[in-house]
């Protein structure tokens, strides 16, 4: 991700809550009070976003010091300091709400990732994520999944061909099957380009594979199946599981000899982890 397209979202971000300054501290606060704050983790989990917290602090004042003290994908416990900023008051606090949400929001999902990758870490599987991300956040929020473990599905809707039950629902009703379709996928796509699946049933899924897919993804198949329809297609053609997957079910998933759990939660329901911004009293100083 470059410094360009971080910079395009914090200044969304910044936008909207400091384009029209900040009434509360301005009107409070004299012109240069100078001061020294922490970033203090509330919760334990994976660091994501200390970096993207810090640029947030220098787009609003570039004289601010900030200090980062631990870094991305580092473990955090409640009390830990991960950073410090130093510089005029007022605007170490024009930063603080939009630094805290980028790190609150993207140190959650790293967290939320880890706890998954570690429920299967004894298994030859990948945790994936998806496309369900939040809008116009999606490089940062696979940045925090990559960070705690997992690895990143498709980044947009040209990376990568992935056949899935509207497409077979709109292209079924002009008549063409499901092999038809993959093999139309795979003369179409660029060279080279992998073509996956999405299937429901074992009949579908053995369809796709004498069609030639790459990847057949098990959409809301209970593990006792995956595990049949492992078994059934050829292994040099991959098996991703997909739909409903839980902390309570992900283990049962790996032992049925998939290849990918992708999982849509690890970014559209991650819990954000508690951070808070503290100044140090004593080093208020006009």
């Amino acid at each position: 991700m470059t410094s360009r397209e971080i910079d395009n979202i914090i200044d969304l971000a910044l936008a909207e809550d400091v384009s029209h300054g900040d009434l509360t501290s301005e009107a409070l606060i004299p012109p240069g009070l100078q001061g020294r704050a922490s970033i203090l983790a509330r919760a334990s989990g994976v660091l994501a976003g200390i970096e993207v917290s810090k640029r947030v602090f220098f787009k609003v004042d570039p004289s601010l010091e900030f200090g980062g003290l631990i870094k991305d994908g580092a473990r955090v416990k409640p009390g830990d300091t991960v950073a410090t900023i130093s510089g005029e008051a007022v605007s170490i606090l024009k930063g603080e709400r939009v630094a805290l949400n980028f790190l609150s929001r993207l140190s959650g999902i790293a967290t939320d990732t880890a706890r998954f990758v570690a429920e299967v870490e004894r298994f030859r599987v990948k945790i994936s994520d998806t496309r369900k991300t939040t809008p116009g956040l999606r490089r940062l929020e696979k940045y925090a999944v990559s960070l705690g473990g997992g690895q990143n599905h498709r980044l947009h809707l040209g990376d990568g061909v992935l056949i899935k039950d509207n497409h077979l629902t709109v292209l079924r009703a002009l008549g063409m099957s499901l092999k038809q379709l993959v093999l139309k996928a795979k003369q179409n796509a660029p060279q080279d380009q992998t073509v996956e699946v999405e299937v429901g049933t074992a009949e579908d899924a053995l369809e796709a594979a004498e069609a030639g897919a790459d990847i057949i993804m098990l959409d809301n198949i209970a593990p006792d199946e995956m595990h049949r329809i492992r078994g059934l297609i050829p292994g040099h053609i991959k098996i991703e599981a997909s739909g409903g997957i839980t902390l309570k079910n992900v283990r049962a998933a790996a032992q049925a000899g998939v290849d990918i759990i992708s999982i849509g939660a690890l970014t559209h329901s991650a819990k954000a982890l508690d951070f808070s911004l503290e100044f140090e009293a004593r080093t208020i100083d006009n």
